[in-house]
């Protein structure tokens, strides 16, 4: 396995345990709270079985601002435009 995701716990402490490239992470999962457990030195006592993919780590989703996709903005503008709206001015 070298997906990524929330998986559930094979030791059963938890409910679900992220795992990422295909190993158990300490990120744990419970009733929708999430904590930290490292997760033990031990076999796994079920095979973990997917219950929510990672998010998508395509190109599109890990844009920063300033990579020259999207609209450009020049932030002078950006500032003048907000003070003219605003009510209070300068």
């Amino acid at each position: 396995m070298s997906e990524e995701g929330w998986y559930t716990d094979p030791y059963r402490l938890h409910e679900h345990r992220w795992f990422s490239d295909g190993s158990p992470t300490s990120l744990v999962r419970d009733e929708g709270k999430t904590t930290t457990d490292a997760p033990p030195d031990s076999p796994y006592i079920d095979e973990p079985k997917l219950v929510e993919p990672a998010a998508s780590s395509a190109e599109d989703d890990l844009r920063r601002g300033g990579d020259g996709k999207g609209e450009s903005v020049n932030p002078v503008d950006a500032a003048w435009s907000y003070f003219t709206r605003s009510s209070t001015g300068f």
